[in-house]
């Protein structure tokens, strides 16, 4: 039997770049541009490519995910260039609404990853705070966005960890990175 490769190690890649990417612009360190780029392609198409891959996989959380977070940094790309563009531009509150349904379906695969392991609910925990707190920051408290940053950049280490375990762990032949229990065990 063929072993296939495993495509939560480049969806998990992707994610946690771009996130870092689009923190460490937020916090005034570099530009649009490097966001805007993998935005569209790692923390986009890759994502959307590791979903449907995992979908072939039989792995509903992990299809799940990367096409919902694929399509999520497709989207603000999308919503930054009609900006940039003046088509269609998008206030601070609209894209905020943008962040809430992101935060809203955030707070369902928190649930679930209850059930997958440890490191998968800190990198959902903390998604999750982070769309929370960026929410605050387009509605009521901009200062928030400091917040967001911060706590979104130990996300992305969070998902990185994920897809170093991935990577090392098989070909180490044994657990060199945890990933801990699951909180909640099946019954």
């Amino acid at each position: 039997m063929e072993k296939k490769g495993n495509p939560a190690v480049v969806g998990l890649a992707g994610f946690g770049l771009t996130t870092l990417l689009l923190q460490v612009h937020n916090l005034g360190f570099i530009g649009l541009g490097p966001v805007l780029a993998m935005g569209i392609m790692f923390g986009g198409l890759a994502q959307l490519i590791a979903g449907f891959q995992e979908k072939e996989n039989g792995n509903n959380f992990g299809y799940s995910a990367f096409v919902t977070y694929g399509a999520f940094w497709i989207g603000l790309c999308i919503i930054w260039l009609c900006n940039h563009f003046n088509v269609y531009p998008s206030n601070g509150i609209e894209v905020g609404f943008y962040l809430l349904a992101f935060m809203l379906y955030t707070g369902i695969m928190l649930i679930a990853s209850l059930r997958i392991h440890t490191a998968m609910f800190v990198t959902f925990a903390t998604l999750f705070l982070g769309f929370l707190l960026l929410v605050l920051e387009h509605f009521f408290f901009p200062w928030m966005k400091t917040l967001a940053a911060i706590d979104l950049i130990i996300c992305a280490f969070a998902a990185w960890y994920m897809m170093a375990a991935e990577i090392i762990n098989p070909l180490a032949g044994k657990v060199v990175l945890p990933l801990g229990s699951p909180l909640i065990k099946k019954s």
